[in-house]
């Protein structure tokens, strides 16, 4: 029976709790033998009106009892009486003023000591350990030494007493105007860096000058809460116990201006070649902005795409100007010193002494080099200029010299900048080789030199369209996934598409595209050749506009951009519009993507990243990161193969043929832009794949542009199978002698027949070829005193385009896709009887036409320049 069920009540006289209260009388006071007594009163605590009934109750009501009696009744014996035992309820957990303010108190106690200690145990900064000079040391890939950079010139401590007054009122009145005032630290920027640290942010916040001369001496670069709280013990200590002076000349002495330079006298040194004690204001204010952050205020340029040289220069220009506002607000210099600085312009920079030390490719082997280095570990300049590094790189110095050996050789016999100095000046060469087993960047030429005030590398340099050599993505697209005639199969080479200038192009739907004014767009070749409908064999071949300027359509434009991607090449470099010009080569990417790409269809379809680094070590241990980028399947091998197959016929047959003198089993594209803005010729065997580019731009104007090339070496006009297929050509010979000839895997018949629609049914025999007077331009004449022709060159100057010394073979001519034809006329030889290869077709595509060039090439507001974007 439950505890808290009543009893049923007992007789008055009788039972246990009779007895128990007889008991209870007995022992506390006397009663009358035999007097009636009531056990207890009304009013008592046992008592009511039912006797032993109420008196007892419930147990729970008799523990609340017995604790409010203990609670009331007798006093607390914890040290802290919480929660409270004097309180109920709610207010039981109400802390006291006491508690509150004795844990505020001992807090502040703790914190305190903590600090303290802290503050005793950590030590000062000492600038001349941070200043060890250390270099970074380059290797060629076998293991010989390329260059050193950095180093003890660019490491010296120099006293307060050498550092000019202008120097320390520029810094100020930029970094610090509260310097001389305030105890070392920010309490706000402490607390910025702690909360960016936590929401993972960035560490960087507002800090004092002794704040950064603190941060400058930690060569650990970790940003952890642990360094901030110990820079920050440093900095307190700093802040009481050295003087203004002594601290404001180690933030000096440690920080990094950019160029490879750590120290004001290092700094003064690089960018004026003088001492720091001979500074002027203006020159100051200039090394205090950089100050700022060397990699986007330093007019060299840095890294990344917003660092090129022209930004940096303009952000450099506004930034010292406002240090020189500033040191007139914050009253360490007049308005009218002021305005004599602004007035004698921005400080006259002298040459970098890296780049006077880096000749030839150096400097652009050493900055690819270093910027991979950079992007793979994640690494600032700053960092890396701290120098210490070993890195071993995948270029081969025999395959350098090679090719830059072939791009001076053709420059010589092509160029006389004296004579024509309106066509032949700022032109411009680059190029890039790359393994195609592995990826390994083994040879790039990225311009004159460093040495020679020409700092764009044009291997590494996005801006400069690439033609037609776009064209084979389009037709390795068609392969891949067929189109909206071929029934979900992979298209066939012979399929057939009409080839006449000036044709409607039509959209997915099957209705023209629109050109601006609204009329049917028509998409323009080189010549007016009524081809007819040809196989896209032969298109290729002779590099017509025509038949791929529908063919875009047709695969859709996004299946060319995923096999585009998956080959290498970059998204933020390809044409981003849905127009007909996409398949003709107005994206952008580099020579070194180029060959890596065109790599992949030499390695049947598997695609390696591009890279140049094999190997870091730091302080004698070897860094993770740098192992060969794995092999990714980028498309079917029979698709891959067909390809080449295809660009196997463009350099015996086609536009390429200057390549055939290779005397190996070659594949390669030509490729020019409208006006001859831009040439290239990218081909590869079976061991290397090489990418080469010629235009024209003023590397001295604050936007770059490119400029046509017509009239360059006294010829009307620059083809990618003239100059670019010679330089590919010499240098191949070179970088393969010695090498066994191999040949490349044999292509497997694959896709379907499905011609374009409005093909005649049955097909069309084979267009005629035209006749050599319809299509052979004028000869050019010879220059008065040519150059003579180096050993081993060949006998034909390579910019006469209808000039071949195999057998006089005369061959089509290719300018942004758009070929004149040439003798050649017929169908294209080893074309692929049609088979069914099973790749599903896919929709894709646009309905939307042209917006941009009628004739695949881009117009004169076409920006060139450096982006940075590629830091293989």
């Amino acid at each position: 029976m439950s505890e808290h069920r009543r009893k049923p009540p007992q007789p008055q006289g009788g039972g246990r709790a009779a007895s128990r209260r007889a008991g209870q009388r007995g022992t506390g006071r006397s009663a009358m033998p035999g007097r009636d007594v009531p056990t207890t009163s009304h009013s008592g605590p046992y008592g009511g009106p039912h006797g032993d009934q109420t008196a007892h109750g419930s147990r729970a009501e008799a523990r609340r009892a017995g604790q409010r009696g203990s609670g009331r009744g007798r006093p607390d014996k914890r040290f802290i009486n919480y929660p409270r035992s004097d309180k109920d309820g709610w207010q039981r957990f109400m802390p006291s003023w006491k508690l509150v303010g004795g844990t505020a108190l001992g807090f502040f106690a703790i914190v305190t000591a903590g600090a303290g200690i802290g503050i005793a145990m950590v030590g000062t900064p000492d600038p001349h350990k941070a200043a060890k000079a250390q270099n970074n040391v380059y290797y060629w890939a076998d293991n010989t030494q390329m260059a050193a950079t950095g180093g003890s010139t660019n490491r010296q401590i120099v006293t307060i007493d050498k550092i000019p007054k202008s120097m320390r009122n520029a810094v100020i009145a930029a970094e610090n105007a509260s310097f001389e005032t305030d105890k070392g630290v920010d309490p706000m920027g402490v607390a910025r860096a702690v909360y960016n640290m936590a929401t993972g942010g960035s560490t960087q916040g507002g800090s004092t000058i002794t704040q950064q001369y603190v941060k400058n001496t930690f060569l650990n670069s970790e940003q952890t809460v642990k360094r901030k709280v110990t820079e920050l013990f440093i900095s307190i200590k700093l802040g009481v116990s050295e003087e203004k002076d002594t601290v404001l000349a180690g933030y000096l002495n440690t920080a990094y201006y950019g160029r490879d330079a750590y120290g004001i006298q290092a700094a003064a040194r690089a960018y004026f070649g003088k001492d720091c004690n001979q500074l002027t204001p203006s020159e100051s204010a200039f090394l205090a902005q950089v100050l700022k952050g060397p990699n986007l205020y330093n007019p060299d340029g840095g890294i990344g795409s917003a660092a090129t040289p022209e930004a940096n220069e303009e952000r450099a220009r506004q930034r010292w100007a406002w240090v020189l506002d500033r040191e007139v607000e914050v009253g360490r210099m007049t308005p009218q010193e002021r305005d004599q600085h602004k007035a004698a312009g921005f400080p006259k920079l002298v040459d970098s002494e890296q780049a006077r030390s880096l000749t030839g490719q150096t400097g652009y082997l050493v900055e690819t080099a270093k910027q991979y280095v950079m992007k793979t570990k994640n690494l600032t300049a700053e960092q890396m200029a701290q120098g210490g590094y070993r890195i071993y790189t995948t270029f081969q110095k025999p395959r350098v010299d090679a090719l830059t050996k072939a791009v001076d050789d053709t420059r010589n016999d092509f160029l006389d900048p004296k004579k024509r100095p309106a066509h032949d000046t700022n032109v411009q060469f680059g190029a890039a080789s790359v393994d195609v087993k592995t990826g390994a960047i083994v040879a790039l030429y990225g311009g004159p030199g460093w040495d020679q005030k020409y700092f764009n590398n044009n291997a590494n340099t996005t801006g400069v369209p690439v033609g037609s050599t776009w064209k084979p993505y389009v037709l390795a697209a068609a392969m891949e996934y067929g189109t909206q005639n071929s029934d979900g199969e992979g298209l066939s080479v012979d399929s057939k598409y009409q080839a006449n200038d000036l044709t409607v192009i039509n959209n997915r739907a099957g209705k023209p595209l629109r050109d601006a004014s609204g009329k049917p767009f028509r998409q323009k070749n080189e010549g007016s050749f009524p081809y007819g409908y040809v196989t896209l064999n032969e298109s290729m071949e002779k590099s017509i506009n025509v038949p791929f300027a529908q063919l875009v359509f047709d695969v859709g434009h996004d299946k060319v951009r995923k096999v585009a991607k998956a080959t290498g090449i970059l998204n933020e470099s390809m044409n981003p519009n849905n127009d007909a010009s996409f398949a003709l080569g107005t994206s952008t990417p580099s020579a070194i993507r180029m060959a890596d790409s065109y790599a992949t269809f030499a390695a049947s379809g598997t695609h390696r990243e591009p890279f140049s680094v094999t190997k870091v070590v730091q302080n004698g241990n070897e860094l993770d990161g740098f192992a060969a980028p794995k092999a990714e399947r980028a498309m079917d091998n029979a698709v891959a193969d067909n390809v080449t197959k295809v660009l196997e016929n463009v350099v015996q047959n086609g536009t390429g043929t200057k390549a055939k003198k290779l005397g190996r089993p070659a594949a390669g594209k030509t490729g020019t832009t409208d006006k001859n803005k831009s040439a290239w010729f990218v081909g590869y065997t079976p061991e290397l794949s090489t990418a080469v580019t010629l235009f024209r731009t003023d590397p001295n104007a604050k936007v770059k542009t490119l400029e046509s090339m017509n009239g360059t070496g006294g010829v009307d006009s620059i083809h990618g199978g003239d100059i670019p297929a010679v330089i590919w050509t010499d240098y191949m010979k070179a970088a393969l002698k010695g090498t066994p000839v191999k040949d490349f895997p044999e292509a497997e018949d694959i896709g379907v027949t499905a011609d374009s629609a409005g093909a005649p049914s049955p097909s069309p025999s084979p267009s005629p070829s035209p006749s050599p007077s319809e299509t052979k331009k004028p000869e050019v004449s010879p220059s008065p005193s040519p150059t003579p022709s180096k050993g081993g060159k060949p006998s034909c100057k390579p910019w006469q385009w209808d000039c071949n010394s195999d057998a006089g073979t005369t061959t089509g001519t290719d300018n942004g896709g758009m070929s004149q034809g040439g003798n050649n006329g017929g169908p294209g030889g080893g074309s692929p009887s049609p088979s069914r290869s099973g790749k599903p077709g896919r929709p894709g595509g646009t309905t939307t036409g042209s917006t941009g060039s009628t004739d695949g090439s881009t117009d004169g507001s076409t920006i060139w320049g450096p982006t940075g974007e590629d830091t293989d």
